[in-house]
């Protein structure tokens, strides 16, 4: 796993986006990667942005940088040892469950972040889209 040092602006910037950008431009972005999940071309970016919609939220970076790796047949996400669904299932997953299931998460994960008081909760919410919708294991 690669990780780095999480550089971004300080607490007093990344609130003042929150309050009066990162709120609403967030949700924005949601609907803007559903749009792209609705075609096949699109679905890797609607996933990216899904990904980013943390930073997009609080402008805080990740603090680590994704990888995937193949071991024997076995696909490992960011480095570490966790075995992935296999990609038919994960795919099967996402037609037929993922995507109504997901929408309903990432929108309470929303507006748990908008409410302020469960703001964390919201935050560690949508760190996780990728697993409710695909069956991304962490």
């Amino acid at each position: 796993m690669v990780r780095r040092r999480a550089n971004g602006p300080n607490l007093l910037v990344r609130a003042l986006w929150f309050l009066f950008i990162g709120w609403w431009i967030s949700g924005l972005a949601i609907a803007l990667g559903y749009v792209l999940c609705l075609t096949i071309v699109g679905l890797p970016f609607g996933f990216a942005l899904f990904n980013r919609l943390p930073a997009i939220l609080t402008l805080r970076p990740r603090n680590e940088q994704e990888e995937v790796e193949v071991l024997d047949g076995v696909y490992y996400i960011s480095g570490g040892r966790v075995p992935q669904h296999p990609m038919w299932a994960r795919a099967a997953w996402f037609i037929l469950v993922g995507w109504w299931i997901g929408a309903a998460y990432i929108t309470l994960a929303w507006f748990l972040c908008v409410i302020l008081i469960t703001l964390p909760v919201g935050l560690y919410l949508l760190n996780r889209v990728g697993a409710v919708m695909t069956l991304l294991r962490y």
